[in-house]
């Protein structure tokens, strides 16, 4: 069946008036995506910041009515709101395609290192004795398709097959979808904690830790402010250079001594500025590894905590 789609240049005040016209005129589906490439950085817990210039997208599947409904969405906007013109909608048709199906075509399993894959839950999985994460793409909090999730995979496999991981406990900083601590597990640590400042991240946290086999026990997921004071022998954060430089008092701060440490979501030009922070709170940091202009860091703390 062919769609007509549906698309807005809109600022973010505007997305939700649009949003539910649309949705009340029928419209399958709502996508909201960046105008440009313009990055939302750690938005406040609870909230979805949208860009400055936000595309709005919607697929509507009565061609016929196309036009009616549009008029109808344009004098409900100048109802809403009187003072401000209604953006202007573009239509588009779109030949009749199996779209589940096209997207997850461009979706397959990803070897992380050695032992370690990632398989879409429509895959079986490459080699059946391997560590296999089941983990379907969905929201933005990281499948390992990115270059920052998989290096930090990468190197909990190289962890692993070294014998350096076993028995471990882990702190997840960050935690997004939960793949780090569960890879940790499945790789043999023996628990991990997850943290996060968004509560939709927990919530997929937990259901691919459940998908994953990871008992709830092994797996605790909480909000920052409700980590419990302590250090950990491993500690991970994927998130974004600035934060790391903001909170890198309280992410040095859990790494124990001899304890491990693993920061991304890192570009090149920022490696400089992460690794002189965490050098300045006594970690012995490695030289960045590089992907794609995105750098993992990785270090030690001293056995000796107050070594140079």
């Amino acid at each position: 069946m062919p769609w007509m789609q549906l698309k807005a240049r809109i600022a973010p005040e505007q997305a939700e008036i649009l949003e539910e016209l649309l949705l009340t005129e029928g419209a399958t589906a709502i996508t909201l995506q960046d105008a440009y490439d313009d990055p939302v950085f750690e938005p406040e817990r609870g909230t979805t910041p949208l860009w400055d210039e936000t595309v709005l997208t919607g697929l509507y599947d009565d061609l016929e009515g196309v036009e009616a409904m549009l008029d109808r969405v344009r004098q409900a906007w100048a109802a809403e709101c009187p003072d401000e013109p209604c953006p202007e909608v573009e239509v588009e048709l779109l030949a009749d395609r199996d779209w589940e199906r096209e997207w997850m075509a461009d979706f397959h399993p990803l070897r992380m290192g050695e032992r370690l894959w990632i398989v879409p839950s429509w895959h079986e999985p490459p080699e059946p004795g391997a560590v296999n994460l089941h983990l379907d793409p969905g929201l933005a909090f990281g499948t390992g398709t990115h270059p920052t999730t998989a290096l930090c995979l990468s190197w909990l496999d190289g962890l692993a097959v070294a014998g350096e991981l076993a028995g471990l406990e882990v702190l997840d900083v960050g935690c997004g979808s939960g793949i780090l601590a569960i890879a940790a597990l499945r790789l043999g640590a023996g628990s991990a904690t997850g943290t996060d400042i968004d509560p939709q991240a927990l919530t997929a946290s937990r259901d691919n830790a459940e998908r994953n086999d990871v008992a709830e026990a092994d797996f605790r997921l909480c909000y920052p402010e409700q980590l419990e004071a302590g250090e950990y022998p491993l500690v991970v954060a994927n998130i974004l250079a600035g934060p790391l430089v903001e909170l890198a008092d309280e992410i040095a701060g859990r790494v124990a001594p001899g304890g491990r440490l693993a920061l991304s979501g890192i570009l090149e030009t920022q490696a400089e500025e992460v690794l002189e922070a965490y050098r300045a709170r006594g970690l012995v940091m490695d030289e960045p590894t590089v992907r794609e202009g995105w750098v993992r860091l990785t270090g030690r703390r001293p056995v000796d905590r107050h070594a140079p």
